[in-house]
């Protein structure tokens, strides 16, 4: 079954000039155009993936470029415009930009910004639209992870207490101020952990695993580290945890426990002021 705002594999059916037309099934025939036509892609019978979505008339059409974001996900985009029927964002496709109908936003969107937002398709239309109202497409469903769990998030909104983040597509979390490390900027996808499931089903994250799951990571680019820097780095475990941040984005217990694994396996010396790799 064809599935519209995603990546399908289709069979040619024919050559044209400007393009070749693919089996869409129960949806007919969809151009690919020729600018986007893979230089293998010999003729009639071949498989190409290509994304499917509406241009600008209201066709359905493929392309072999990647958007910024597809149906089901969120992403942070920019506003190009502003119509009468609503915001259009910029999702890295040149036929079509995407709509961000006046009734899913939650404040008038002004053309120049970013915003985080969610995709999908509108079952009244069938077209390929987007929300602003995020909550509505979160926590729908019992969040059922285990501590320590890597996840994909992305970054939303900065608060009093830290970075809302949505969890792999589908509950909100948060990370702490004070558990933060490196710099963190909205709209950024990253690699996380699962801290914790609260009783009310708030979700705790943050971005290395917890107790001793983060020595040998840490302990590894400290090496590496050591390895560019000719042996000698200016950090020990009297070193203040800012300093230790900006080398490493650790706490300074994290730094303490990896370098006190790596003098255990005899493969640096601690002294006063700096480290050195044996």
């Amino acid at each position: 079954m064809l599935q519209i705002g995603k990546f399908n594999k289709l069979k040619v059916v024919k050559t044209v000039d400007f393009g070749v037309y693919l089996d869409g099934g129960e949806k007919g025939e969809i151009l690919l155009p020729r600018k986007f036509v893979p230089e293998h892609l010999c003729g009639e019978g071949d498989e190409v993936d290509v994304f499917i979505y509406y241009d600008s008339e209201d066709r359905l059409i493929a392309t072999t470029q990647t958007p910024k974001v597809k149906v089901g996900e969120f992403a942070r985009l920019q506003v190009k415009s502003v119509t009468k029927v609503g915001a259009f964002l910029d999702w890295g496709l040149e036929a079509k930009d995407l709509l961000v109908p006046f009734r899913e936003q939650n404040a008038d969107m002004q053309p120049g910004n970013y915003y985080v937002v969610y995709v999908y398709l509108d079952f009244a239309t069938g077209r390929i639209v987007a929300s602003a109202k995020l909550d509505k497409f979160l926590d729908n469903v019992p969040p059922e992870y285990s501590a320590n769990q890597p996840v994909d998030i992305l970054v939303v909104q900065e608060t009093s207490l830290g970075y809302k983040v949505i969890i792999e597509s589908l509950h909100w979390g948060i990370i702490y101020h004070n558990e933060i490390f490196r710099p963190v900027k909205i709209g950024e996808r990253l690699r996380a952990y699962i801290k914790q499931v609260r009783d009310d089903e708030k979700i705790d994250v943050a971005l290395q695993p917890s107790g001793y799951d983060r020595i040998d990571p840490l302990s590894e680019l400290i090496l590496q580290r050591l390895e560019a820097e000719n042996g000698v780095l200016p950090l020990s475990d009297k070193s203040p945890a800012e300093e230790i941040a900006r080398y490493f984005q650790c706490s300074k217990k994290s730094f303490k426990k990896a370098i006190g694994a790596l003098y255990k396996a005899r493969r640096i010396v601690i002294d006063e002021d700096s480290i050195r790799r044996v």
